[in-house]
């Protein structure tokens, strides 16, 4: 992973793990992601891996992220301010409930 990718992706381990310590961490498709009850949740994606210009932070299915009819279950991330890791923080909490 570039170092950039990284960096970013060992910052969101730090706060996923510490907002939602039930979950497990894990590699899922080559990439970090976090499974409760053996399922993941949440994963990153380097953006270097895919050629992206931003990296993803994403969740699954199992997230309980549900809002209406449509909802998001992806964000790009270029860089992590401390607005965007209380957003994910809450994003979490919520995804785990």
């Amino acid at each position: 992973m570039p170092p950039s990718d990284r960096r970013m992706a060992e910052r969101l381990h730090e706060l996923i793990a510490s907002t939602a310590p039930q979950l497990a961490p894990k590699t899922w498709y080559g990439m970090p992601a976090y499974a409760k009850d053996g399922n993941v949740v949440c994963f990153f994606q380097s953006a270097g891996k895919f050629k992206a210009r931003y990296a993803t932070l994403g969740f699954t299915d199992k997230a309980n992220l549900d809002d209406g009819e449509m909802w998001p279950t992806s964000y790009a991330l270029k860089t992590l301010t401390t607005a965007d890791e209380a957003k994910i923080a809450k994003l979490v909490r919520r995804a785990v409930t």
